[in-house]
């Protein structure tokens, strides 16, 4: 299958973030050979992509795979990222994972001389009969170029944020109001910074209802099993955190502590900041989805006679603040003394490395269930994968258990070699029409 100077492996993974050990821990459950390359560390992104003080959103009995628990963490606290890169550690030396790290996959290309692809990396070319890349969901920085490098105030992806005392001195305007978002707004106000935090359209769910938290609720509610966004968007932000103990992201309170809320950012020109407006309305649908939850979650435990504790008081809104029902439509970054805009406006991806014809117009992945157009390729950590929880920890925990059960059937397969027919009976079998032809000659 393979000249020397290649290694040969059945399956090639790529990336060894919790996509790539779930993948590995199914593909070594089933006997089936393969090697996980990592350019980094194991679980690098949660180590130096993130901002120092981030935990987990959920708390520790769920967001882990089934195979391990956290040894040191309670299981309703929520984890510090830290913690996290080290339980993937953990998990690879627990079931003894193949992992390799230091290695970077410069090309994937289909070879049919060694039997399937080609891959080319810092250590060396390698075959394979079937590659998964699992680079994850978070790979590139994105956020629009609507303000110019020259505008004067300091630009960064929150991915490059790490703590307040990072950011020169002056206002802070936060991009997003998405888990990241929310959480760094409320860090940088609490640090005594001036902050403003533009919103657009979300889901809140509550942290807590009831004594469970929302994981449970999304779970047992069935949220977690939805197999598309809403009509008209790729994903859906969720405004939620586990930050100081895990509660619950209400707009009012972020108003309330001092950070002004906006709109969506939209347009600059002349030093000035304009927003969209609909911020009302998406504070309002925010709220409806809070509201739907709570009574979901009331009418499971009337149907199923759970004896949870009731909590009237969740469903209490306040008013809304002025920010919101008169919002500033534009804000001059110099007047207002905003010397930096972190944009926590997600990510996007880069899958140049995979040189096969798998990709949109726009480089996203055709898959189905990460199964790929084509043949031999797959996917892991793709948001909306499978379902709602694709993305999440334990979500692709489970994708990559149906992407290995689609590697062992493709193997049964190749494994078949059948009885071959004479040629004369085949010629007859594959082609009637012309046997036909040949008998009234």
């Amino acid at each position: 299958m393979s000249s020397p100077e290649i290694e040969a492996t059945e399956v090639l993974v790529v990336g060894a973030g919790q996509a790539g050990i779930a993948m590995s821990e199914h593909l070594s459950a089933r006997g089936i050979p393969h090697v996980v390359l990592e350019r980094s560390r194991i679980a690098e992104r949660w180590r130096s992509e993130r901002w120092d003080s981030l935990v987990a959103n959920g708390p520790a009995w769920h967001d882990r795979f089934p195979g391990l628990e956290f040894d040191d963490v309670d299981p309703d606290a929520f984890a510090p990222k830290e913690r996290v890169a080290r339980y993937f550690e953990e998990y690879v030396a627990r079931y003894g994972l193949p992992i390799r790290t230091g290695v970077e996959v410069t090309s994937v290309r289909r070879d049919p001389s060694v039997g399937g692809f080609r891959a080319e990396t810092s250590a060396g070319a390698f075959s394979a009969r079937y590659v998964v890349a699992a680079t994850g969901a978070f790979q590139v920085p994105a956020y629009p170029a609507i303000v110019p490098e020259e505008a004067g105030v300091d630009q960064l992806h929150s991915s490059g944020y790490r703590n307040p005392e990072q950011l020169r001195e002056g206002a802070v305007l936060v991009v997003g109001a998405g888990s990241s978002g929310v959480q760094i707004a409320d860090e940088l106000r609490a640090s005594g910074r001036e902050v403003y935090l533009a919103v657009g359209a979300h889901d809140r769910p509550p942290q807590r209802y009831r004594g469970r938290n929302f994981v449970w609720w999304l779970g047992t509610l069935g949220l977690w099993e939805k197999a598309t966004p809403p009509a008209g968007a790729e994903h859906t932000t969720i405004a939620v955190s586990g930050a100081h103990g895990g509660r619950t992201i209400d707009f009012r309170d972020l108003a309330r502590d001092g950070i002004t809320l906006v709109g969506r950012a939209e347009t600059y020109a002349d030093g000035v900041l304009a927003f969209g407006g609909d911020l009302e309305r998406d504070i309002r649908r925010g709220d409806a989805n809070y509201l739907s939850v709570l009574e979901q979650a009331d009418a499971f435990v009337a149907r199923t006679g759970i004896p949870l504790p009731e909590e009237p008081s969740a469903w209490e809104l306040g008013p809304l603040p002025e920010s919101v029902t008169d919002p500033l439509r534009a804000l001059d970054l110099a007047e207002a003394g905003v010397t930096t805009i972190v944009w926590a406006t997600g990510f996007g991806v880069d899958y140049g490395w995979l040189e096969v014809d798998a990709f949109d117009d726009r480089g996203r992945p055709v898959q189905q269930r990460g199964v790929s157009e084509e043949p031999g390729v797959y996917f892991v950590g793709v948001p909306w994968q499978s379902r709602r929880g694709s993305s999440f920890i334990w979500g692709c925990w489970h994708d990559a258990k149906y992407i290995a059960d689609q590697i062992e059937i493709q193997r049964g397969y190749l494994a078949y070699t059948g009885n071959a027919l004479p040629a004369s009976t085949a010629a007859t079998t594959q082609d009637p029409a012309r046997a036909a032809t040949s008998v009234t000659a």
